[in-house]
């Protein structure tokens, strides 16, 4: 993997859960890791479904090995959530794709 195809920046996020002092549940998201990435694949796709028309976008970055990604992170790029919905490692601990949808409308 060439560094200089690594032209983009991805923070990879985990969700924690916390409780006030008045016992309200709240999920933020906190920074797992700061990447640089190569942005792979970009597809927009219409379609209608059971909320109606929806525009969904779905992004393929290809990222240097890190332990610890898994589905239930998001990645935010270009100040963007993505939900991560496929991960395939490359090769024997090399690399990673991560294939993300983007969060919301």
């Amino acid at each position: 993997m060439r560094a200089g195809n690594l032209d983009r920046v991805i923070t990879i996020e985990s969700c924690i859960t916390e409780i006030d002092y008045r016992g309200t549940v709240t999920n933020t998201w906190a920074t797992f890791a700061t990447m640089r990435a190569q942005k792979l694949e970009n597809a927009t796709d219409n379609r209608e479904g059971t909320r109606g028309d929806t525009t969904d976008t779905t992004i393929t970055f290809r990222m240097r090995w890190l332990d610890g990604v898994t589905l239930d992170r998001r990645v935010t790029y270009d100040g963007q959530p993505f939900k991560i919905t496929r991960i395939k490692e490359i090769g024997r601990r090399v690399g990673l794709d991560i294939t993300c949808e983007r969060v919301g409308s």
